[in-house]
C-alpha cells in the first residue's frame, strides 16, 4: 500500500485541497496505470492490492474508491457491502473484468456508483470519477478536459464537438456518443457497452439504435466537415474510435 502526491493541474481539487482516490486493484500494471491518470488529474492517490488494505484505508477519509471485485482476502463487492452498511457514504466505482449483468445488478444494489469493465481507457475512468465528484458536490471540475484530434475537438465544457473551430451542432445522444468513442481511442466497444454507457443501464431499446447514432455521427463528420473518417466498423462487435 503506498501514498503518492498530486501533480499540476486542479480536476481533482475542492476548496485548495487535493482529494483523495484510494485505487484498490491487486494488478500491479493496471493499479500504476490509473494511478498515473488520476495523478497527473491532480488528484492524491492511496494503493491497495488486497481487500483487507483497501477496506482499512477506506475507512480512513477516503473521497472516492476505485474497487477491484477480485481482490484477494476480502473481495470488493463485500468492502462495498461494509462499507455502505457502516454509513459511508464516499462514491465506489467498481472496476473489474467481470461483464455479466448479475454482477452489475449485485454491484448496484449494494450501493455502488457507476461499474467500468476491463478492458477501459484510464482517461474515460479519470472522466468518470470528475463527474461523480463534480454530482456530489466535491469538486468543481474548472477545467474539462478538450480532447484534440487533429480537426476535430471536443470540449466537454461546452459540450460541443468543432471541426476547424466551428461547432459540428451534434444533437445530445450523438455527442455522448462521441465522447465515450474518442475517450477510448484505439479501443474496440460493444454495442452493448456504448449502449450501457450513453444511454443508461436500463436503456429499453436494442443494438439498432447504437447503429443509427453511429451513421448519424458520420454523415456530421465526414460528409459535411469532410473530416476524415475516425469511427470504425469492428464486424460483428461494435465500433472504435480511430482518427487518422
Amino acid at each position: 500500500m503506498t501514498a503518492s502526491g498530486p501533480t499540476s493541474g486542479d480536476a481533482g481539487t475542492a476548496h485548495g485541497m487535493s482529494l483523495r482516490v484510494l485505487v484498490a486493484e491487486d494488478d500491479r500494471a493496471i493499479r500504476e496505470l490509473l494511478v498515473h491518470h488520476l495523478e497527473r488529474d491532480g488528484f492524491r492517490t492511496i494503493e491497495a492490492g488486497d481487500g483487507p488494505s483497501a477496506l482499512r484505508v477506506a475507512r480512513d477519509g477516503i473521497d472516492l474508491v476505485l474497487l477491484d471485485v477480485g481482490l484477494p482476502g476480502v473481495d470488493g463487492f463485500d468492502i462495498a457491502r461494509t462499507l455502505r452498511r457502516e454509513g459511508r457514504t464516499m462514491p465506489i466505482v467498481i472496476v473489474t473484468a467481470r461483464t455479466e449483468e448479475v454482477d452489475r445488478v449485485v454491484a448496484f444494489e449494494l450501493g455502488a456508483d457507476d461499474y467500468v469493465t476491463k478492458p477501459f481507457s484510464p482517461r474515460e475512468v479519470v472522466a468518470r470519477v470528475r463527474a461523480i465528484l463534480r454530482r456530489s458536490g466535491m469538486t468543481s471540475d474548472a477545467t474539462p478536459a478538450v480532447m484534440r484530434f487533429g480537426r476535430l475537438e471536443i470540449d466537454e465544457a461546452a459540450r460541443e464537438a468543432r471541426v476547424d473551430g466551428r461547432d459540428v451542432g451534434l444533437k445530445p445522444r450523438e455527442y455522448a456518443l462521441l465522447v465515450v468513442l474518442a475517450a477510448n481511442a484505439g479501443v474496440a466497444l460493444s454495442r452493448d457497452t456504448l449502449l450501457e454507457r450513453v444511454w443508461g443501464y436500463d436503456f429499453d431499446g436494442d443494438e439498432r439504435t447504437v447503429d443509427v447514432h453511429v451513421r448519424r455521427l458520420r454523415m456530421k463528420l465526414v460528409e459535411e466537415y469532410h473530416l476524415d473518417a475516425c469511427v470504425h466498423t469492428v464486424h460483428g462487435f461494435g465500433y472504435k474510435f480511430a482518427p487518422a
